[in-house]
């Protein structure tokens, strides 16, 4: 794991330690030290700590004009014992609303395994988003991971995409494409 690096070919376009209205303002990072683990695996340094012990995340985009932001995750996303999704949203996704961003997109590719808990927090969310006609979309999750996101039906709240080839794309093409494919879902 400590050889999965954050998504680093958008950094000429944003980098969040340097955005005063990111929840990561000045974070300093170390190239070599690797501190931080998911189960004793050591991971890359530049993944940011946000209240879990084994989710970890980057946000690789955040546009305040035109309200998305794209975060990328690695590790267990464990609600039953952890609870991420309240720490992601108290310490990172709320921060990012009170800045007018409405529409979230998690690259989940690197989420191993997901542990449901209780579901208010995504329901809140859903519900933040919704009032500003936005929308959270989990991108590339990995099927076993899917497959408990939907038995514990968060799925009615996180829209789950694939999309294998988002690197590709600059921030805004990959915003756009989602904002359409979520409208053309809708329109059905």
């Amino acid at each position: 794991m400590h050889d999965i690096e954050p998504f680093y070919n958008w950094r000429h376009v944003y980098v969040s330690e340097e955005d005063e209205r990111s929840p990561f303002f000045q974070r300093q990072y170390s190239e070599f030290e690797f501190s931080q683990t998911v189960y004793n695996f050591y991971i890359h340094p530049q993944w940011d700590e946000f209240g879990s012990r084994t989710l970890y995340l980057k946000v690789l985009q955040a546009d305040y004009d035109e309200h998305y932001a794209v975060i990328e995750l690695l590790g267990e996303w464990n609600d039953a014992i952890e609870n991420d999704i309240m720490a992601l949203k108290r310490d990172v996704v709320d921060k990012f609303e009170q800045e007018g961003i409405h529409k979230f997109i998690l690259i989940a590719e690197n989420v191993l395994n997901f542990h449901s808990g209780d579901r208010d927090y995504y329901e809140e969310w859903h519900e933040d988003v919704s009032d500003e006609n936005g929308w959270i979309v989990c991108l590339n999750m990995p099927e076993a991971t899917q497959h408990d996101f939907r038995k514990a039906k968060i799925n009615y709240y996180v829209e789950l995409m694939e999309l294998s080839n988002w690197r590709t794309y600059r921030p805004f093409h990959l915003f756009k494409k989602i904002d359409e494919e979520l409208g053309r879902r809708l329109a059905l």
